[in-house]
């Protein structure tokens, strides 16, 4: 999809995003069964936005709502849980939990050191692959190598041991420019399976335009200030004033996320991240 395209795209109206986006979830539910379908849902704002989009959908086509997977990557803010376990009752949601044990329980805590060779055959491999030659590394979520073990190796891991042929995740073209490349329908290779990126229409503004007239819940945390929400350790309010209440257009939305991270993006996913 060519630049002016995407722009015409943003540019139009709240409805008539949801629109196209409900065509887009209306068109993956065609061309994928149901039950191999998943909805990666983080709990922030954008991944719930992306739920409420396929439960009406599945609602209008009267067929039942995918799965939902939930990566727990070792720091997960209660406040997140909190919003999870609550949707899961009330949207009768079939949420399942991915987390990396093997990684988590070798490190004991946030921090502690995790040594190599007590690791599985799969997170040895895994290591091998992001050229990791070290012999120990500190249990960090959000670094490269614990980005990549406790968040798309277990995505991995359970799109393999599921028959999954397609994940549907929340990523914007706004959000992060590593992602303005990203079409509504890219196949992925290892393991082989569909992404559909329903919502990469939507601005910052537009999800939260839509949280608010639509009544969608949503997590606390951006009250008090936060504009994206990542692991706990690495993840700081951006204000003091709730998020939707901030200058949207003139900051940068993930500023209070490790940013780290956010220079090495474009590495993370081509690995396979989100």
């Amino acid at each position: 999809m060519n630049a002016d395209e995407r722009n015409s795209l943003v540019g139009l109206n709240l409805d008539e995003k949801i629109e196209y986006s409900k065509k887009v979830i209306r068109d993956s539910i065609e061309r994928f069964d149901c039950d191999k379908i998943t909805i990666a849902w983080t709990g922030g704002k954008d991944s719930t936005t992306l739920l409420w989009l396929f439960k009406n959908v599945c609602h209008d086509l009267s067929v039942p709502m995918p799965k939902c997977m939930f990566i727990d990557e070792g720091d997960v803010f209660d406040e997140i849980m909190e919003i999870v376990e609550k949707l899961k009752v009330e949207w009768k949601l079939n949420v399942v939990i991915c987390k990396n044990n093997d990684i988590s329980d070798k490190a004991g805590s946030l921090g502690g050191i995790v040594k190599v060779k007590d690791l599985s055959e799969r997170n040895k491999e895994e290591l091998k692959k992001i050229n990791f030659d070290g012999d120990e590394f500190p249990f960090e979520p959000e670094s490269y190598v614990g980005n990549h073990l406790m968040k798309t190796v277990p995505m991995k891991a359970f799109i393999e041991d599921n028959g999954i042929k397609s994940l549907a995740t929340a990523i914007r073209w706004d959000e992060q420019e590593a992602r303005i490349a990203e079409s509504y329908f890219s196949p992925r290779n290892n393991p082989e399976h569909t992404r559909i990126h329903a919502i990469l229409h939507f601005k910052e503004r537009d999800i939260w335009d839509n949280i608010h007239k639509n009544s969608i819940p949503f997590c606390k945390l951006y009250y008090q200030g936060f504009r994206s929400l990542g692991a706990r350790c690495s993840t700081k309010k951006f204000s003091d004033i709730p998020a939707w209440e901030q200058d949207l257009e003139n900051t940068t939305e993930r500023g209070g996320r490790g940013q780290d991270k956010e220079a090495i993006m474009g590495q993370l996913r081509d690995l396979g991240y989100m």
